[in-house]
């Protein structure tokens, strides 16, 4: 797969083929060395069945819980159809770029994020080992999200929807509303009640953990079994369940939309959603939220595409990969814009309330707002099942890969010594399954919501922002352009255009700075619901939590400068370097790229 000539004269192949035969002998010394560095050899390493497995994966992984709780409320807050302007315009600057970066490391090292970035830039090694922290960590609470989509899964078949009447063991009878309160602050929705002190059982505040909540802990051990079947085979595993994982939500939210549009004041909520606010462009923030959400969106800083990429052959498509994973995931964050606004503007129209009163994000929207409108429509059976099952399927995708990221670094670079103890590479998923649930207990605790609160804000807020812009200071200014170039000519035959050139060397950091900078100014203390405030002793454990990740960083770079020797400026210069130097040998030509043995696409480098 090259961009070769269809004829090639004598001349040329005698020479191919004395290059060939020395790239061959290059490649199985890289593949020793490898081999001995990190424990795994690349020329064995899995890769995924067909290049369409790679592609669900990514945008399974990419679409998430976020692209319907948090998407249409920004949109709609930050200007509606306004709001797509800067959204579109840092999808292009900022969100294609380093997605086809981060495919381009995973693909042409064929390592996972913690050794990828350290042969890539050694002083920033730290990069990597904080991409998988903060993976592993996010996971450990982001299958509590999943063993809720369960709870209500499992409670979706009841003649009667248990979130529907005030007249449950758990309702306040006397600040309980069958319908949404509006501005009465004194009462509380049926389905909030639920939420509250059904599912939750929630206490006053984080200082009271008020014991297990053992229906809880029983669906999060089913959740954890379910990742488990679906991943421990790795890639190959994997690779079939997203299939079904990656396409199901599809059909789901096509349906609920074709359902929704039907109902009464279904069109005012849609044109809420999208009415453009054009004064809302003149704001710094609506900027700073379009970048965000783009970049959280993708994962970008979290290793896992960089992971992915890793079990793809050498001369995969990533750039078509790219555009595919980037729209899909912008495309599907619209059409859940549609299906959440349809649906809430029909409750506007049922209560006869504006529909400021009924739009929230985050939980309260798919665990609150959603279930309270299948309480009113046709056939909530039917439904209410489908939607929390689409929920499972959305967020399953995106854990499938936050865990895969950690399997993945244990084996490049401690393989063979962990399989002498554990035998087999099922037992290490199943080893990194179990930690991430005993990890995850804290947050089924009956004041286990306030740990979520603080961990979601601490991990992938804060945290995220400060990994992503060293990602992006490591790939783009300091391992440079030139090698990046040089890399993916390597792969795709050709070197990339001058759009994505510009934004690696320009756009891209300077809007990741901007947003780094911009966080920090407005930061806000992690809060819940409306009222509550987290003590200071939180706040220090929150910022703990946020250190877990970041600290690598700075821990990395120091070891790797003590490591070398000479001056100071001299031990700089060398942890800035790469471990391995491209050799600027051309492409493979194009009628050998398909037949070649793989070890010998596999990139020249030479120790320095």
């Amino acid at each position: 797969m090259g961009l070769g000539s269809e004829k090639t004269s004598s001349t040329t192949k005698a020479v191919y083929k004395e290059e060939t035969d020395i790239a061959l002998k290059a490649s199985l010394n890289v593949d020793a060395m490898l081999s001995k560095k990190v424990g795994h050899a690349t020329a064995e390493r899995a890769t995924w069945g067909c290049r369409i497995e790679f592609v669900l994966a990514s945008v399974g992984y990419a679409v998430g819980l976020g692209n319907v709780w948090r998407f249409p409320y920004l949109c709609y807050r930050s200007g509606g159809g306004a709001f797509l302007i800067p959204y579109f315009l840092m999808l292009f600057l900022c969100g294609i770029p380093l997605l086809f970066m981060e495919f381009a490391i995973g693909q042409y090292t064929r390592l996972g994020p913690v050794h990828a970035l350290a042969t890539i830039c050694p002083l920033f090694k730290g990069v990597g080992i904080a991409t998988v922290v903060i993976s592993f960590v996010l996971c450990t609470y982001y299958n509590v999200l999943m063993s809720w989509a369960l709870y209500y899964f499992f409670n979706s078949f009841r003649a009667i929807l248990p979130w529907q009447t005030c007249n449950n063991t758990w309702n306040a009878v006397g600040n309980c509303s069958s319908g949404f309160p509006g501005n009465a602050t004194h009462l509380q929705s049926a389905s909030q009640q639920y939420f509250d002190h059904r599912l939750l059982e929630i206490t006053n505040g984080i200082e009271d953990a008020g014991g297990l909540r053992w229906e809880l802990f029983g669906i999060l051990i089913l959740a954890w079994v379910i990742v488990y079947l679906c991943i421990f085979k790795g890639v190959k595993s994997t690779g079939k369940v997203v299939y079904f994982t990656a396409t199901f939500p599809y059909f789901i939210l096509f349906a609920l939309l074709i359902n929704n549009v039907q109902l009464p004041g279904a069109k005012n909520g849609m044109l809420y959603f999208l009415k453009p606010k054009w004064s809302k462009l003149l704001e710094v923030q609506v900027w700073v939220n379009a970048a965000a959400q783009v970049f959280n969106s993708i994962g970008i800083g979290f290793g896992s595409m960089i992971s992915m990429a890793s079990y793809n052959k050498f001369n995969n498509n990533i750039l078509r990969d790219t555009l595919i994973v980037s729209l899909a995931n912008s495309a599907t964050s619209i059409l859940a814009g549609f299906v959440i606004f349809s649906a809430i503007g029909y409750m506007a129209h049922i209560h006869n309330l504006p529909v400021d009163n009924i739009a929230t994000d985050g939980p309260g929207l798919v665990f609150v707002v959603y279930p309270e409108v299948f309480s009113t429509m046709p056939l909530p059976q039917l439904w209410a099942p489908l939607f929390f099952f689409m929920l499972l399927c959305l967020g399953l995708d995106s854990q499938f890969a936050m865990v895969e990221v950690a399997v993945t670094s244990i084996i490049d670079g401690f393989g063979p010594k962990v399989l002498r103890v554990l035998k087999r590479q099922e037992v290490i998923v199943l080893a990194v399954c179990v930690m991430g649930f005993l990890l995850g207990i804290p947050h089924i605790t009956k004041g286990g919501m306030y740990v979520f609160q603080l961990m979601d804000h601490y991990t992938a807020v804060v945290s995220l922002m400060f990994l992503s812009f060293f990602e992006v200071i490591a790939v783009c200014w300091v391992f440079g352009l030139r090698r990046i170039t040089i890399m993916i000519k390597r792969m795709l035959g050709k070197a990339p255009n001058i759009y994505f050139r510009s934004c690696w060397m320009v756009f891209s950091p300077v809007l990741v700075l901007c947003i780094l900078i911009s966080s920090i100014i407005q930061y806000t203390p992690a809060r819940y619901g409306k009222s509550y405030t987290y003590p200071v002793w939180a706040e220090v454990v929150g910022w703990g939590i946020s250190l877990v990740s970041i600290v690598w960083i700075p821990l990395g770079a120091l070891q790797e400068i003590c490591r070398n020797k000479g001056s100071l400026l001299q031990r700089i210069k060398t942890a800035v370097t790469p471990t391995i130097e491209l050799d600027p040998v051309n492409h493979l030509p194009e009628e050998q790229s398909e037949d070649t043995p793989e070890s010998v696409s596999l990139f020249i480098i030479t120790p320095l």
